[in-house]
């Protein structure tokens, strides 16, 4: 489902769009999203970004320009997660703060991968398939592994 309140740029597409559920979320144009994808309110994608089947982007995340995500990308929005309160009651939205996470220009993050909320990866990083990233990311790292660590440099910089 594509929400009324979606905000699409020009040439966006959309693979299976009764198979998606965007809602209050920005996609820039000439972004692909491809079936199963959750992108949720205040959520922003720039351009020519490509999201693969299965990724969960909640809001306070924002990816900019040219990013791809693999698929069974999982962002997350909360340092803390429960479902309820000290005092047993369900939790609602007004009873948490929501951590925000960017992702620079030409990002590539692998199939699996689980990105924690509070951290920037920097331009033109590659996060490999599987990693969990609990810090910022430099600009042009390759990270791998749970914790992500840095293993090298992105050659292919951008001029």
């Amino acid at each position: 489902m594509i929400s009324k309140d979606v905000k699409l740029g020009k040439n966006v597409k959309i693979h299976h769009k009764d198979l998606v559920n965007l809602y209050g979320c920005e996609i820039g144009e000439n972004t692909k999203i491809a079936a199963f994808v959750e992108i949720q309110k205040n959520a922003k994608v720039g351009k020519n970004c490509k999201i693969e089947a299965f990724t969960f982007i909640p809001e306070g995340v924002t990816l900019e320009d040219g990013v791809f995500v693999g698929p069974h990308v999982c962002f997350t929005n909360d340092k803390l997660p429960r479902a309820t309160n000290k005092n047993g009651t369900i939790k609602s939205e007004a009873d948490w703060e929501i951590t925000k996470t960017v992702v620079k220009k030409r990002v590539s993050i692998g199939a699996n991968a689980t990105i924690i909320c509070g951290v920037t990866i920097g331009e033109n990083s590659i996060i490999g398939a599987g990693s969990v990233v609990t810090k910022d990311v430099p600009n042009n790292s390759i990270v791998v592994g749970n914790p992500a660590k840095i293993i090298g440099k992105v050659k292919d910089l951008i001029e």
